[in-house]
């Protein structure tokens, strides 16, 4: 019961990050002080009796993250904040703007917008009478910021951590980031959705993942389907649900969950399975827009021709030999409305071979590496007056790409730091010397470090460079001291110049390749 009463009061003092007082009534109901004693003196003790080192409390304390989350290492991070500019380098080249948003939103704002997902999300005890939860995606809340501060037309970005109540997993996680882009406005059609594929394809393409397959199809297109084979309308988004498992499961499994857990007639799941087992380039679309029965359905043929026209812009993009339409894609959420796409890696056999003899299988069902659509209507949702704002957006799946980034750079050194100058001696009692010279550095803009001992041994310093990877060493003495030099040292050829002082930042520059 102590370390409960402990345990209690160590979380309020972790929450406020500060020293917090509390009155006798406050935490009379965790452990009521004696008479003789100050709440303070109370207070204190019981934090005492929760710190881990406590030999009562290290009974029952398990040091970890919270369930479906993780701490990142050096190298991890390196490699994440490489893979972070390379993505937000790609939207800025498209002339998108950044914004924030609050990490908890009304509740109201998140239900009803995730279909069958909207069981994951995370909701907030009640917090001075509001009902909130935790974003589940970056783009409701977008959609909310349109609607409240009436804005009709932007090109954003935004890079931020989301939520969700899921199933810990390997790969599957209850907090991770999101990278979203996002087109709001009325242009001609699907122009800027051509540009969201184009994204996905440059961003792929510059991370050097392997081959990767981009999987685009229409909600109408699924509509249109979907009434053809006799789904009732009312059953459109769970049906969507299922057949979006086809990219992980056999027809077969899907047919089985849509018959016996749908309730759908075993004619018509067979009559949605000739269609959503098809995929193809421009001759898909000129096949089904021969079909007997999709061609007299409206919402069919105004998805086609917008698929249509995509792909004709996409070829003036030159990136279509990596975009298929897939017409099993379904993207479960309930907010799309029109082009649906999704992004996944491509293994050859020789990749599969080398993936299972390494252990690595989960990276073969790693999942989509990108994916988003059109959503014109949920704009329209938050606006007072019913205001339409057409959007269109991406979202990259950074998890998953570093994770497989992380494979890749496994056997590598991977660089946790952006270090190019050591400042080192070979002498005793230049700690002076080398603080003087390290800060000038740091005011030129190079990035330096230096050993915190007053008397390092230079092979120790030399192996701090070889390790960590620092280019350039600059070494001071008694005889540079003399000659108003310092020596200039390459670590990994080792070559070794005398430099002027005055000329030093010069010549570290050149040798670093900065202007």
């Amino acid at each position: 019961m102590n370390s409960v009463r402990a345990f209690s009061v160590k979380a309020l003092l972790a929450f406020s990050g500060t020293s917090m007082r509390f009155t006798c009534t406050t935490i009379r109901c965790m452990s009521c002080p004696p008479n003789n004693q100050s709440p303070v003196e109370a207070t204190k003790q019981l934090e005492w009796k929760a710190l881990p080192g406590n030999d009562e409390a290290r009974l029952n304390f398990v040091l970890k993250t919270p369930k479906g989350t993780r701490d990142f290492h050096p190298k991890q991070m390196a490699i994440r904040e490489r893979v972070f500019n390379i993505i937000i380098n790609c939207f800025k080249r498209h002339g998108a703007q950044t914004i924030d948003t609050p990490v908890f939103e009304l509740k109201e704002i998140l239900t009803g917008k995730y279909g069958e997902d909207s069981k994951l999300i995370y909701e907030l005890k009640d917090q001075g009478g509001e009902l909130l939860s935790l974003r589940y995606d970056l783009t409701v809340p977008f959609a909310r910021y349109l609607a409240m501060n009436k804005i009709t037309n932007i090109k954003r970005y935004q890079v931020a951590k989301v939520y969700r109540r899921d199933n810990p997993a390997k790969g599957r996680y209850r907090e991770f980031y999101q990278c979203d882009f996002d087109i709001a406005g009325k242009y001609d059609t699907m122009v800027p959705d051509a540009e969201c594929l184009k994204i996905v394809h440059e961003i792929l393409s510059e991370l050097q993942l392997g081959d990767f397959l981009i999987k685009v199809n229409d909600r109408r297109i699924l509509g249109g389907m979907f009434a053809v084979c006799g789904v009732p309308e009312n059953m459109f988004g769970t049906v969507c649900s299922s057949v979006d498992k086809l990219d992980k499961n056999p027809w077969a499994v899907v047919k089985k969950e849509l018959v016996q857990e749908k309730g759908l007639k075993p004619e018509v799941v067979d009559h949605i399975g000739d269609y959503v087992q098809q995929s193809g380039g421009l001759e898909l679309i000129q096949r089904l827009q021969q079909d007997p029965q999709l061609s007299q359905n409206k919402q069919f043929l105004e998805g086609l021709s917008e698929l249509k026209a995509l792909f004709e812009y996409l070829e003036l993009f030159g990136v279509t030999r990596q975009i298929s339409i897939d017409l099993s894609l379904a993207r479960g959420l309930d907010y799309y409305t029109g082009v649906i796409f999704e992004a996944v890696r491509l293994w050859d056999q020789k990749e599969l071979h080398v993936q299972k003899q390494n252990g690595y299988n989960e990276d073969l069902n790693v999942g989509s590496l990108a994916g988003g659509g059109r959503y014109d209507e949920l704009v329209r949702m938050f606006d007072p007056k019913g205001k339409k704002v057409p959007c269109v957006g991406v979202s990259i799946g950074i998890e998953r790409i570093c994770s497989l980034m992380e494979k890749k750079a496994a056997e590598e050194r991977v660089r946790t730091t952006t270090t190019q100058v050591l400042v080192a001696t070979a002498q005793k009692d230049f700690l002076k010397e080398r603080l003087k010279l390290i800060s000038i550095l740091w005011d030129s803009g190079i990035p330096a470090e230096m050993l915190y001992k007053k008397n390092p041994k230079l092979l120790s310093q030399l192996h701090y460079c070889e390790e960590t990877g620092i280019p350039l060493v600059v070494i001071i003495g008694e005889k540079e001291m003399k000659d108003g030099v310092v020596k200039l040292r390459v670590v990994k050829t080792r070559e070794e110049v005398d430099v002027p002082r005055e000329i030093l930042i010069e010549e570290i520059r050149k040798k670093l390749n900065l202007s």
